[in-house]
């Protein structure tokens, strides 16, 4: 392993694979994972700003979901490729800070869609005359910065402090990118006050919005049973298992690793569950509306010209 002195300024990414046949052929996966993250997401966005028929604030949402998702993995994955290709496993001192900010602007953010997300179709469906005044154009772009700029603001808080911090032990982190945690048991320093702030963070950005969600789509199935009509209950529950599955496969994992204790966390359960909300979750994304959403499949239809012969 390479030796750091206490002036060096970098740091060195152990990685998710180790440098063998195997680890190359599960680099490889990832490396299409991202491509097909990338060209979903990035097709998904193509779709509802040229259809008129997704310029609804569901489908606004889900752009944006789309361009978080396509920045998320691209503030992670091409560098851990990088690194395993060439054989470099560092990164700057400021390359990490760039990363730890996208990274965490990201993650909060995502959370606070998902929640607004949510509000969307619990005022659908539990308030369908309603719906044209509390999720209008305007309120629609009010949630959208404010999910931005809350998260912008929380990540800037957390990357200042972080970087400020003196490391005098290792400068290996046991991750495959700068993730805060990974980060603190290398300080020279008691961080157990900023692990509560982390601590705290979690849960307003993070587990709030998981239990507002969770509490709104209870409604909305209570509503959905009660529906008269079997076309319109049907869809509605369409719609609502779609994106319970999208947040379960971001929150849980993600709640889970944030806030547990030091002492009850290891570096490889940590790694093993960051790739769900860092590399699965954004290529799963654009695949779970598109084809369980029958107009988003419609639109594919009339953009791209493809699926011509897929049932509607």
């Amino acid at each position: 392993m390479e030796k750091w002195n206490e002036t060096s300024n970098d740091f060195i990414l152990l990685g998710l694979f180790p440098p063998n046949q195997t680890g190359l052929l599960l680099l490889t996966l990832i490396i299409l994972i991202f491509f097909l993250a990338s060209m979903g997401n990035s097709a998904m966005i193509h779709l509802i700003r040229l259809d008129p028929h997704l310029h609804k604030p569901m489908y606004f949402l889900l752009s944006q979901l789309s361009l978080m998702d396509l920045m998320y993995i691209s503030s992670t994955i091409p560098k851990m490729v990088f690194n395993f290709l060439s054989g470099q496993k560092g990164i700057s001192f400021l390359g990490c800070g760039v990363q730890i900010f996208f990274f965490s602007t990201m993650a909060c953010s995502e959370g606070l869609l998902l929640a607004s997300m949510a509000y969307d179709r619990y005022m659908a469906i539990c308030h369908p005359l309603h719906y044209p005044i509390h999720m209008s154009k305007g309120m629609c772009v009010r949630l959208i910065i404010g999910s931005w700029i809350l998260g912008s603001i929380n990540s800037l808080a957390h990357t200042a402090y972080v970087l400020h911090i003196p490391y005098c032990q290792s400068r290996a982190i046991n991750h495959f990118f700068c993730d805060i945690p990974a980060l603190l048991p290398l300080a020279c320093m008691d961080t157990w006050v900023y692990e509560y702030m982390v601590f705290v963070s979690t849960i307003l950005f993070l587990l709030l919005p998981f239990l507002g969600i969770t509490a709104s789509y209870g409604r909305v199935l209570y509503a959905v049973y009660h529906m008269h009509s079997k076309e319109g209950r049907k869809k509605a529950f369409t719609t609502c298992s779609t994106h319970l599955t999208v947040v379960t496969f971001y929150y849980v994992p993600f709640v889970y690793t944030y806030l547990r204790p030091r002492k009850l966390r290891s570096p490889r359960e940590d790694k093993m569950l960051a790739v769900f909300y860092t590399i699965l979750t954004p290529m799963l994304n654009p695949i779970i509306y598109s084809l369980r959403n029958k107009e988003v499949l419609g639109a594919v239809k009339r953009v791209f010209g493809v699926f011509s012969c897929m049932k509607e």
